[in-house]
């Protein structure tokens, strides 16, 4: 079809007619440069600030820093996002084989490994990157660390209706080992053991009620003393230096009645974060309570904010940490992995809620034993 300019009615000549031409398609190149100047001229800075922290969050800490350097506002998201700490791995042990798997909650990556090693054992606690692991068979107590395969021995004691922690790493002069033991409603045996010792020592204290021994208790090492929560929220000290055993007269922290439902005492975790000794306290779909134990005061307060420290809390052992990426901070994170294995179960108290939504976690039905948070070196970059 022919298409005729013209101007009140009269046909224009043709070189009129191409110069018009040209003019609007002078005018729409000329439209297209200034939209693709204007794009050439934005950034990577330009970029939005989520966008931003989600690529950040991801990086090593070297790449981290080099990105910070870019400009301010890569600084400024890059610093928020920085890891300084390295967050602990998800370790689940098999029921059949010797294939372990790691999850890394940061990356977002799990890890499988051979660990012949651990034939016929079970996990009793992690601290520093160290598993302490029990053979039933043999009663054989032995240090194991997954980063770097060294095994430490120790003296065959038998451990079937007891908890038990350590102090530090066992290549440590400080490692303390610690069992304990229910005897009688007023009795509990403690144990203790070191690296390089030919036995344990063993001696019964008398305990004071309402204190109450179980295997549901929770240890934590925390300020040169290890704090035995019972079953009923009574707090036990034990002093490795002076073998003193004490029962606090702090009343157990204050949780709504619903709390106390089928299996409730799997639901509550343990931990300490620069001195303070951290309590958890969950209960199927309501959300979690999070206590601090007031060592002036003497007694459970209750936190709404974890001003920035990340938990990460497990039946055996939990763990804190700072500095972790900004989304993971102020959160609760458990040894649970939904959506085919890419995604912890975590509890933020900045929003209130568990994420992923509604998946809360039963622990009355999780094998307390199947798996376990363990810590590993610093930069540590994954199994090769």
């Amino acid at each position: 079809m022919e298409v005729v300019i013209s101007f009140d009615g009269v046909p224009l000549p043709f070189h009129i007619k191409v110069g018009l031409s040209d003019t609007i398609a002078d005018s729409r190149r000329a439209a297209v440069e200034v939209k693709n100047e204007d794009l050439e001229l934005q950034t990577w800075s330009d970029l939005p600030a989520e966008l931003l922290e989600l690529i950040f969050s991801r990086l090593t800490l070297d790449d981290n820093v080099r990105a910070s350097v870019v400009c301010k506002r890569w600084h400024s998201v890059a610093t928020a996002v920085r890891v300084v700490n390295q967050s602990p791995w998800i370790m689940y042990f098999p029921k059949f084989g010797d294939w372990y798997d790691f999850f890394d909650p940061v990356q977002r990556k799990t890890y499988s490994l051979e660990l012949p090693e651990l034939s016929g054992s079970r996990v009793c606690y992690t601290k520093d990157g160290w598993l302490l692991l029990y053979r039933p068979r043999t009663h054989r107590v032995f240090f194991f660390n997954p980063f770097t395969r060294e095994i430490i021995k120790l003296p065959r004691f038998e451990m079937t209706y007891q908890i038990v922690a350590f102090s530090c790493a066992p290549t440590s002069p400080d490692c303390v080992l610690l069992t304990v033991k229910h005897v009688s409603p007023t009795v509990v045996a403690i144990s203790t053991c070191y690296p390089g010792a030919t036995e344990w020592t063993t001696v019964n204290y008398q305990n004071r009620l309402p204190f109450v021994s179980s295997i549901w208790n929770k240890l934590v090492f925390c300020n040169g003393l290890f704090y035995c929560l019972s079953l009923t929220g009574w707090l036990g000290v034990f002093n490795p230096s002076e073998r003193t055993w004490s029962v606090l007269s702090v009343p157990p922290p204050q949780c709504p009645e619903n709390f106390f439902a089928k299996n409730w005492w799997k639901g509550k975790f343990m931990t300490e974060q620069d001195g303070d000794v951290i309590v958890i306290y969950t209960c199927s779909s309501e959300n979690p309570i999070i206590f601090k134990l007031d060592q002036t005061l003497m007694e459970w307060e209750e936190m709404t904010t974890l001003d920035g420290i990340t938990l990460f809390a497990s039946f055996l052992t939990s763990h804190s940490r700072t500095d972790l990426p900004g989304i993971m901070r102020n959160s609760v994170y458990f040894s649970k992995v939904r959506f085919y294995g890419k995604r912890c179960i975590s509890f933020s108290l900045d929003d209130y809620r568990y994420y992923p939504r509604k998946q809360w976690h039963d622990w009355g039905e999780q094998d307390p034993f199947e798996n376990i948070w363990v810590e590993p070196p610093k930069d540590f970059s994954g199994f090769t």
